[in-house]
């Protein structure tokens, strides 16, 4: 049986972060994607002031899971938590990781007694979206996501 524990994220994770990071996008095929580096993730997770926070589940001094996030703000309710990534490598799905992890984020939003917790889940990730579902979380189907990519921004007319 593997056993396994829940910590908050320290900068020497990073290297193994960036590995499942890089899993994941391989999963929702857009592997391609990850520009992001080691030195990026050092410079936004732990400098004067982070952009984002995370914990990690470690089974033999080896990450096998992270539930990355940060604060965002609603003018209508004020502090939320965004979970930008839930990640459990695939040899250990299936353990109770994700929902550890899942469980560390609501803990931290109700510590900063955020108004609410958000994430995206792509709309052909069963799994995902089931695991989801057992939360009883509210999908928000009225909501469109948009976006404008690094290009568009640098090259954006005024």
């Amino acid at each position: 049986m593997q056993t396994f524990s829940i910590r908050q994220g320290i900068k020497a994770d990073l290297p193994q972060v960036l590995e499942l990071i890089r899993e994941l996008a391989v999963y929702e095929k857009a592997e391609g994607e990850v520009i992001i580096t080691v030195k990026d993730l050092e410079k936004d997770g732990f400098g004067a002031h982070p952009y984002f926070y995370f914990f990690v589940a470690e089974s033999n001094n080896k990450i096998v899971g992270i539930a990355l996030y940060y604060i965002k703000y609603s003018t209508w309710k004020g502090k939320c938590v965004f979970l930008e990534d839930l990640i459990v490598t695939n040899d250990f799905r299936k353990m109770g990781l994700g929902k550890k992890l899942f469980n560390e984020v609501v803990k931290a939003a109700k510590e900063l007694h955020a108004e609410r917790m958000e994430w995206q889940v792509l709309d052909w990730n069963e799994p995902a979206i089931n695991f989801y579902k057992s939360f009883n979380t509210h999908f928000a189907p009225e909501w469109v996501n948009c976006k404008l990519v690094g290009d568009q921004i640098q090259n954006y007319s005024f």
